[in-house]
């Protein structure tokens, strides 16, 4: 047999080349499936997961700065609208009461008037005219009120009623009449008369004179708070004569 032919004189010497040809066969690079050839993955994956988290780091970075850049564009838009298109504002005083109440908060439209001049009834922001500023009111403290009369018409509040051109308004939105008199004045060029719906309790034209057109900044449009309240300025509620422009 075999072990006689190569010359093995006993079964221990067999034995002993047995082991070491078995031992042998474990180390032997063929054997793909081994312990130790498994064994080597293991540093393999935890290279991996260390590139796998380079790029979850980037990817939130990446996250952070797309929204940081959203967010400008957002500020960016906001403030063109802003300047430009449209505005809110918060009406601190019972001066335009019914129609408007302290708290409400508006919409003002700033380009109507790029477009047309303002109209009798329309509700109009504005800059306090030289005439207040002198008394300490600063370009700041905008105010609000109604388009009463247009440059060239004649305005007159008697036996609490308010003329135009000499003809009574009908004016449903108001609080109360006024209880004051004032003689006739021509508005003139470049102005308008305006007043308080609340007209007993309202720091308007009667008082202080007429407007310069150039320190109106919008139109009133939308009330957008309280939630009850929310409306359009309608036409036929800010529409507050028949008294057309000649």
């Amino acid at each position: 047999m075999i072990w006689s032919q190569v010359g093995f004189s006993s079964q221990q010497t067999r034995r002993t080349y047995v082991a070491i040809a078995m031992a042998v066969e474990k180390k032997s690079p063929d054997k793909d499936l081994s312990k130790d050839n498994l064994a080597d993955e293991t540093p393999l994956k935890s290279k991996t997961d260390s590139d796998q988290s380079l790029p979850k780091s980037k990817g939130k970075w990446a996250a952070l700065v797309e929204n940081l850049r959203l967010i400008a564009i957002a500020l960016l838009i906001a403030a063109v609208v802003r300047i430009f298109i449209a505005e809110p504002r918060y009406i601190p005083s019972p001066s335009m009461v019914p129609t408007l109440a302290v708290g409400d908060r508006l919409l003002v439209d700033k380009i109507s008037y790029r477009l047309h001049p303002p109209k009798s009834g329309d509700i109009v922001v504005f800059e306090p005219p030289p005439q207040l500023q002198d008394y300490g009111y600063t370009t700041r403290q905008a105010f609000i009120k109604r388009v009463i009369g247009l440059p060239g018409q004649t305005v007159q509040v008697s036996q609490g009623t308010v003329r135009v051109d000499n003809k009574p308004l009908q004016e449903p939105y108001i609080l109360e009449s006024p209880q004051y008199e004032m003689p006739a004045v021509q508005i003139p060029p470049g102005s308008l008369f305006v007043m308080g719906d609340n007209r007993n309790d309202s720091n308007d034209s009667h008082v202080w004179g007429f407007l310069p057109i150039d320190n109106i900044i919008g139109k009133a449009t939308f009330r957008f708070w309280p939630w009850p309240r929310v409306s359009l300025l309608k036409p036929q509620e800010a529409e507050s004569t028949s008294v057309k422009l000649k």
